[in-house]
């Protein structure tokens, strides 16, 4: 199947106004600024298997970057979008003049609203939800800036999904003082984020920042208290590494990372993830306590059902939405049994539900990749 123009694992290749929309106002505040004399409202960044008021997603709008693949990648979104409403309310954001279309294909339980976007990946355009004031405060919205994953893809609308969704849904808006993307980060909801420095210090998203710098900048705004850094890849594919195909909490002090399938020839992404093991088997969390490292095996890239270079076949890309998991179908039976297992074993509560995205996965993805959990109770 041809690969889209711009994939999330592919060559890297600038379109000509790629900085429209770019960052503007790093460190600002939509919410007011705290009075001076005030301490500042303390910050949590909940773990993805806390209760959700919402999943957020985005309806794939342009020729320019899926070409012929358009059709198929938006069958992948639409029914994504129907298994999670099984669960939880899904919202689906898609251009006016697509509105009508995105409706029909993910049926009536799905809620698609009119907010222009670019592209599917809403993991990484929507803001990041912490809690302000503890697990009882207010949601507020960290906008961390979507630069295009450093200018690599054109963002003129997905830019600005951030400050308009946070206004459609009245959520106070905050914005970081450093370029990130939500793929970026994993957490234990405890105060311990995990992360590539490759995705993040890295001087097409944050030129001259220093990595000390940027975690100081991480604490401050995510209101973690540990930052534990993998090395991850630079320049191969357009996220440079997002932690969130590498390494995923499944409880705190417990960490699933992706494991190569055996026999095949050492790469660029097996040294990552090899690199990450090492460095959680070394490491403590915030509490102080060692981490639990569970290997998470790969598909026989022989059996797969999908293809294409920048197929991204990894299990780790997985969703936690209220009572149910849900995990990429790749084809290979014995392995989607196992990384089946494998969650159900770590998430004994929930239901783990396996979908088909041979179209997203082609394109460099995954489940998490195109979903956002806002946190909350669902609305009755």
């Amino acid at each position: 199947m041809p690969r889209p123009l711009f994939c999330r694992r592919t060559a890297l290749r600038s379109l000509a106004g790629a900085g429209a929309g770019g960052v503007l106002g790093l460190g600002s505040t939509a919410c007011g600024p705290n009075d001076a004399t005030r301490e500042e409202p303390r910050r949590r960044f909940g773990a993805e298997w806390e209760s959700h008021a919402r999943t957020f997603m985005s309806w794939p709008a342009l020729d320019s970057v899926w070409g012929e693949d358009l059709n198929a990648v938006r069958a992948d979104i639409a029914r994504v979008a129907r298994a999670i409403g099984d669960y939880e309310p899904v919202v689906v954001m898609a251009r006016a003049e697509q509105l009508a279309a995105a409706q029909r294909a993910c049926g009536a339980q799905v809620e698609v609203i009119p907010l222009t976007v670019d592209d599917l990946w809403a993991r990484d355009t929507v803001p990041v939800f912490v809690e302000e004031g503890g697990a009882s405060g207010r949601v507020l919205g960290v906008d961390l800036n979507f630069s295009g994953w450093g200018g690599k893809q054109t963002h003129m609308h997905d830019a600005r999904v951030g400050e308009r969704l946070l206004a459609e849904y009245g959520i106070a808006r905050t914005v970081a003082p450093l370029v990130a993307e939500g793929g970026s980060f994993e957490t234990d909801g405890e105060g311990t984020l995990l992360v590539t420095e490759s995705s993040v210090v890295n001087r097409n998203r944050n030129p001259g920042k220093s990595r000390d710098g940027i975690e100081a900048e991480l604490k401050s705004s995510l209101g973690v208290s540990k930052v534990i850094w993998f090395q991850g890849v630079k320049g191969q594919d357009i996220t440079d590494a997002h932690v969130d195909s590498i390494a995923r909490f499944t409880a705190p002090g417990v960490v699933l990372v992706d494991q190569a399938f055996p026999g095949g020839p050492p790469d660029v992404w097996s040294r990552a993830a090899d690199q990450a093991r090492r460095v959680l088997r070394e490491a403590t969390d915030a509490r102080g306590k060692g981490i639990e490292v569970i290997d998470l095996p790969q598909p026989d890239p022989y059996e797969i059902t999908g293809s294409g270079d920048d197929f991204v076949s990894t299990y780790a890309n997985f969703y936690v939405a209220n009572d149910a998991v849900f995990m990429p179908r790749f084809g290979d039976a014995k392995a989607d049994d196992r990384a089946r297992g494998i969650l159900r074993d770590h998430f004994p509560d929930r239901e783990v539900v396996p979908v088909r995205i041979d179209a997203i996965a082609s394109g460099g993805g995954g489940i998490h990749c195109s979903t956002h959990d806002q946190p909350g109770r669902p609305a009755e």
